[in-house]
C-alpha cells in the first residue's frame, strides 16, 4: 500500500459510513426499524461465528499444506478471503454484509481468492509466487521468445511437441 492510498484511507471509510447509513434508512423505510435492526443483529453474529470458523479452518489448512509439502498459498489466500468476508458479515451495515456474503459463497470466494493469488504474483518474484502457489502454468509456442541480437523469422506459431519441462526463465 503506498502513501497515497494510506491518505485516502480516511476519505474512503466516510464515504462507507455515508453509503451505509443511507442503506440503512432505506432498509427502514422499507420493512421498518425493528426488521432492520434484527436483520443487523443476524449478520453481525453469523459473521463473529464465521470468523471463529475460517480462523480455524485456515490454520489447519495451512498446517496441513505444510506437512503434506505442498505450498501454502492456496490455502492463506482462501482463508484470507473467508476471514475477509465474515469481518465483512460482522461489521454492521447492509452494504458491508452483501460485501461480506458474497466472499463468503463459493463463486465469489473463488473470484477473490484468484484475484488476491494474481495480486500477490504481481507483487512478488516468480520464484515467489512459485513457493506459494506452487508451479505455474504457462504455455509455451515457438516463436514467442525474442532476442535482440538474432534477426526474427515470422514463421507462425506452433505448439511444442514431446515432454515438458518446468522451469523458470530468468533474465
Amino acid at each position: 500500500m503506498n502513501r497515497r492510498s494510506v491518505a485516502l484511507l480516511p476519505l474512503v471509510m466516510l464515504g462507507l459510513a455515508v453509503i451505509e447509513i443511507a442503506v440503512f434508512v432505506a432498509v427502514v423505510h422499507a420493512v421498518g426499524a425493528g426488521w432492520a435492526l434484527l436483520a443487523l443483529a443476524v449478520a453481525s453474529v453469523a459473521g463473529l461465528a464465521l470468523l471463529r470458523r475460517e480462523g480455524i479452518r485456515g490454520w489447519r489448512a495451512f498446517r496441513a499444506a505444510a506437512e503434506a509439502g505442498r505450498p501454502p498459498g492456496a490455502q492463506v489466500s482462501n482463508s484470507l478471503t473467508g476471514l475477509l468476508g465474515a469481518l465483512l458479515l460482522a461489521v454492521p451495515g447492509f452494504v458491508t454484509a452483501v460485501a461480506g456474503l458474497l466472499l463468503v459463497v463459493p463463486p465469489g470466494r473463488t473470484l477473490a481468492r484468484h484475484a488476491i493469488e494474481r495480486a500477490t504474483e504481481k507483487r512478488v518474484s516468480s520464484a515467489v509466487a512459485g513457493d506459494l502457489f506452487g508451479p505455474r502454468k504457462v504455455r509455451v509456442r515457438r516463436g514467442d521468445y525474442v532476442d535482440e541480437d538474432v534477426p526474427q523469422q515470422h514463421a507462425p506459431a506452433t505448439p511444442i511437441e514431446g515432454e515438458v519441462v518446468e522451469g523458470e526463465i530468468v533474465r
